[in-house]
């Protein structure tokens, strides 16, 4: 279903000719208006078709959430096919038309016109912020959904922005001066907009720089990944490993597929937002994991677990994990269908102590993003839970707000209605202001139960853990999208754009000027043993010099007669300021070890392609 919803002073109109498809309707009904309206025109698609009963719940939630927001009390229904070119049978669109104005009928005035009819209209906009918005509802495309999707949006949600302090106001009285990327994050949550209409400028740098690139030959969302992205993932993958295992996490490993119609795992599909790759074998209904959450509390479900052990912590690297994310959304590393998700699960004795676990995985998914090379200016933060948490420990959300020292976005429900009760997103805003989660942690308070998860108290007794769900990092792909992105901004507004020294395919590029000093280029490359490349190209020096720019590589040392006679290296610095880059004159040992300095404590990997330019396929 396609939604264009208008708020208006009115909407009159007037039934004039009908269609083969005319809903036959009494004459009063071929003619109405509404003053001060909230004014919905509507498509009814074809993937609106395998559960109308689930697009009339969504679409009723959302047109009430809007009229809500404008303070309408009466809504006009209007059919309009010209939103879709996908269009359900006639129908459908009537039931869904019609049980859609009887959904909204308890709480609004309603007036809907006719469907199949060509029709005349008149309408004002008030022309706020708020008074055009369009939302997109897809439950369908041939993927199993979960319960939790069809009906999420019973759940009524309330948003605020909470200050430092613990000040919270609506979003349309909060003063964005000088949060304007929050206020972009703000509308994309609350507008629900998710499909991508344009190309992020990350989809262009991917591609250029060989990292990453689409897969024709596979389903949509799948990538391939050259020598140089497999190399960045692989670092991201073994840093956000080791950060996990410092934090107390043991590594384990479990299956890519499950049984559909296991009792335990039914339930929790159910409740869980996700779309399904679904698979038939040996007469079993499969489905491939879209977390670890399966096999880590399955694990647990089979563990003996004493008071002592807690809080316990399970982690995987899940390579891979997999959504079938609605089409429209599915763009470069964004959004995919196949990921790399870092999954822990704490189990913790009690409320109190999956709150102090909460607090301290909120802080090192700070330390995990920064180091990575995103600060907490480059994300706006989101914190989600349901009223009565809230009530209960409304200092405690206060002290995260605290911690980031900025305004934050609240998502507050009046009812629980997924499995957690608290959770929080660190949110990167792109370069077209869509917003995209990183890291995450939530407080779980059903799984332990439905799983049949059990620790043994200091008295004997059998408890059940509080759980905790934790990406540090979200998926990986996501934030190498995130790293891509902040360095279109810095590039558009006149920075130069650069990986981490630990993250460049290649941290040293020597260029020799002339063969003569080949030689001595290949023995500086093998001195500094980290991932250095020589361009021994029939190039000149000036162009080898602009494509190591083209590349990003943050250091570019030119040997010529003077570096052979002195045994000094003139290296450019590549600076992610507007000042531009540094050249320096520096020897091997102290080029070695500024890269020593600047790589401390970060996984390494050889160079991915051979040494010399010369030999180097072209990917792109």
């Amino acid at each position: 279903m396609q939604l264009l919803l208008i708020h208006s002073d009115f909407i009159e109109f007037e039934a004039k000719k009908p269609t083969k498809f005319a809903e036959e309707v009494p004459d009063e009904a071929k003619s109405g208006r509404l003053e001060e309206a909230l004014c919905a025109f509507i498509a009814v698609e074809k993937f609106d078709e395998d559960d109308p009963d689930a697009v009339v719940a969504q679409a009723a939630g959302e047109i009430e959430d809007v009229a809500k927001r404008v303070s309408a009390e009466r809504i006009m229904l209007y059919p309009y096919a010209h939103l879709s070119p996908a269009l359900s049978s006639p129908e459908t669109a009537v039931r869904v038309l019609r049980d859609l104005e009887s959904a909204l009928k308890s709480s609004f005035e309603v007036a809907r016109a006719p469907f199949g009819w060509y029709k005349s209209f008149t309408i004002r906009c008030k022309g706020h912020p708020l008074s055009e918005l369009s939302r997109s509802i897809r439950i369908g495309e041939g993927e199993v959904v979960s319960q939790a999707l069809k009906s999420e949006a019973k759940a009524v949600s309330h948003w605020r922005i909470m200050k430092k302090g613990g000040e919270m106001v609506p979003p349309e009285e909060f003063d964005f001066s000088g949060h304007e990327r929050l206020e972009k994050f703000v509308r994309y949550e609350i507008e629900k907009s998710r499909a991508v209409d344009r190309i992020p400028p990350h989809v262009e740098l991917m591609r250029r720089l060989e990292l990453v690139d689409y897969e024709p030959g596979s389903d949509p969302g799948n990538m391939r990944y050259y020598p140089k992205g497999r190399l960045v993932k692989s670092l991201l993958e073994s840093y956000v490993t080791d950060r996990a295992l410092e934090m107390g996490a043991m590594e384990v490993e479990t299956p890519v597929m499950y049984d559909m119609d296991h009792p335990t795992l039914k339930k929790y599909l159910d409740r869980f937002p996700a779309r399904q790759y679904t698979i038939e074998a040996d007469k079993k209904h499969l489905f491939l994991r879209f977390a670890a959450c399966f096999g880590q509390f399955l694990m647990g479900h089979d563990m003996t677990i004493s008071y002592r052990s807690l809080p316990l912590r399970m982690f995987e690297l899940t390579r891979y994990s997999f959504r079938r994310e609605q089409r429209g959304e599915l763009v470069g590393l964004r959004r995919l269908r196949a990921f790399t998700m870092p999954d822990m699960h704490t189990f913790c004795s009690d409320m109190s102590s999956a709150m102090e676990e909460f607090r301290k995985q909120y802080e090192a998914s700070i330390s995990v993003l920064r180091e990575a090379g995103l600060d907490l200016k480059d994300y706006e933060v989101a914190i989600r839970f349901t009223k009565d948490f809230y009530e209960s420990n409304r200092a405690f959300i206060e002290g995260l707000v605290d911690i980031v020292d900025k305004p934050v976005l609240i998502e507050m429900w009046d009812e629980r209605f997924f499995y957690f009760v608290l959770k929080f997103e660190f949110n990167f805003v792109d370069a077209l202001d869509k917003a995209s989660a990183l890291s995450t942690v939530q407080i779980d308070v059903e799984n332990a139960e439905r799983y049949d998860i059990s620790y043994v108290d200091a008295e004997g007794n059998r408890e059940r853990p509080i759980l905790l769900h934790c990406s540090p990092s979200g998926a990986i792909e996501r934030l190498m999208y995130a790293l891509l992105e902040k360095q279109a901004m810095i590039a558009a507004n006149g920075g130069v754009p650069m990986l981490p020294t630990w993250l460049s395919p290649t941290q040293v590029r020597i260029i020799p000027v002339a063969e003569r000093h080949h030689a001595r280029a290949m023995e500086v490359a093998e001195q500094l043993n980290f991932r250095v490349d020589v361009d021994d190209r029939d190039e000149t020096v000036g162009k080898k010099i602009r494509d190591a720019g083209r590349e990003w590589i943050p250091y570019v040392a030119v040997i010529g007669d003077d570096e052979l006679s002195t045994g000094l290296l003139t290296v450019t610095v590549r600076s992610g300021s507007t000042s531009g880059n540094q050249k320096i004159r520096m020897s091997v040992e102290e080029l070695r070890a500024r890269l020593q300095s600047e790589t401390a404590g970060k996984p390494w990997r050889r160079l991915p392609l051979p040494v010399k330019l010369s030999e180097r396929p072209k990917f792109v």
